[in-house]
């Protein structure tokens, strides 16, 4: 049987289970168990279960259960409402106004959460009433959400970093220290976005506030200090070599829970269901990372990612074409697929033709995580969306078509990173310099 052959095979098994129902995790371990029971003579059972074993427990991934935790606690905390307080009198003055928060907002609580879910529901509850009561556009609410809250990928601590960096066996920390200049870079492009609207809109222009007196200023750093200060102490302690990311996990946990009492946010109950959901959200992830490790060891046995390496060589692709047209391959993938299930599904195949290459492996994570973040809000599986028309009950059309802005700016934004590479290289590499 040819390569060719295999490789459709496989696809078609996999489009099956997935049209069944069947969760991502099993259908990769499924497809893989039938390609090597089928194609190859290395026994399946003692594979499997040495597979799943091994990257179940590898170190790397100690710090995810951690980071989502710290995530879960924040989301039940009352700091995510001192969060809007605190920005809103810095913002409002702004063209485009409290729209603004939005942004700020999902990158702040990115920079403690790690999960775009998280950051959305979290500055959702609390913008999305306010905004609404202060008579802004539902679209530009509505969509400036959806597309901020996807710096939950890219601004570190990034779970998704994490699945990426122990599936390509990089350093978690230098993805980190990457994901910093890009991620503000977006967050720059959305403002801008807004600044523009803002300007040029008659209802941005008639929504502009006034600009805060100084003491409301002072008023809302000071709500903003606790949030700042966790965020100082988990990334400052990793960027500072002070802690390894699993470590800064552990102060991150312990930081959320002792603010979260301060506040008196915490009982036993928001306890237990923190809990609970970091537990179900690092069950799924490492479910995911077990079954796309057993998918590639499979495909190595049949041979498929040699052969395709191969094809895609012969073709001479310069790494400019390369990096085009994997961003078109994730852009459609990401019709189907969640992030996470886009990047454990495809590294086995896409790891060596990116080495071989010649492209720097800490760049294509950030490169790969920002292309990610647009199959976030891409109908019809785009979750962000699902989470905004759950939270609003508007339409899926309406809420995609007021995400298409964002989308469009996450395109100019991957576009800057590939003319720039050192956008995301450059802090990984002077810290690492001078440490």
């Amino acid at each position: 049987m040819t390569e060719t052959t295999l490789a459709i095979l496989m696809v078609v098994a996999l489009l099956g289970l997935l049209s069944l129902g069947v969760w991502i995790g099993l259908a990769l371990m499924g497809v893989g168990f039938i390609a090597m029971a089928l194609f190859t003579s290395r026994p399946v059972g003692d594979a499997l279960a040495t597979t799943v074993w091994s990257h179940s427990a590898l170190w790397g991934l100690a710090s995810l259960p951690l980071f989502i935790w710290m995530g879960e606690i924040l989301f039940r905390s009352r700091l995510s409402q001192g969060l809007f307080n605190g920005l809103s009198p810095l913002m409002r003055h702004l063209p485009g106004g409290l729209i603004h928060v939005n942004i700020v907002g999902c990158a702040t609580f990115a920079a403690i959460s790690g999960s775009s879910a998280a950051t959305l529901a979290t500055i959702g509850k609390i913008t999305v009433p306010e905004l609404k009561k202060r008579g802004y556009p539902d679209n530009m609410a509505y969509g400036t959400l959806a597309g901020a809250s996807t710096l939950g990928l890219l601004i570190p601590p990034s779970i998704i970093m994490i699945v990426y960096g122990v599936t390509a066996q990089e350093s978690i920390t230098r993805l980190f220290m990457a994901g910093i200049f890009p991620g503000l870079m977006l967050a720059v492009l959305f403002m801008g976005y807004i600044i523009i609207w803002g300007m040029l809109n008659p209802a941005g222009r008639a929504l502009r506030e006034d600009r805060a007196s100084w003491s409301e200023r002072g008023r809302g750093i000071l709500q903003l200090a606790p949030v700042v200060g966790l965020i100082l102490i988990v990334i400052g302690s990793i960027y500072a070599g002070v802690a390894s990311p699993t470590e800064a996990a552990v102060l991150g946990v312990l930081g959320a829970l002792m603010l979260s009492i301060l506040e008196g946010s915490l009982n036993w109950d928001k306890f237990i269901d923190g809990l609970m959901g970091a537990t179900k959200t690092t069950a799924m992830i490492m479910l995911l990372v077990a079954g796309s490790a057993f998918l590639t060891l499979a495909m190595g046995f049949t041979g498929l990612p040699r052969a395709l390496a191969e094809w895609i060589g012969g073709m001479n692709l310069s790494p400019w074409m390369l990096i085009a047209a994997l961003t078109l391959f994730y852009v459609v993938l990401g019709f189907f697929l969640d992030g996470i299930s886009s990047i454990v599904l495809t590294m086995a195949v896409v790891e060596p033709l990116v080495r071989g290459a010649g492209i720097d492996m800490i760049w294509f994570g950030i490169f790969v995580v920002l292309v990610a973040e647009m199959a976030m809000i891409t109908p019809p599986v785009g979750f962000n969306l699902f989470l905004v028309q759950s939270m609003t009950g508007r339409d899926l059309g309406f809420i995609a078509r007021s995400a298409l802005p964002m989308f469009l700016l996450m395109v100019v934004g991957v576009i800057l990173l590939t003319v720039f590479p050192q956008i995301a290289l450059w802090l990984p590499e002077y810290l690492t310099s001078k440490g």
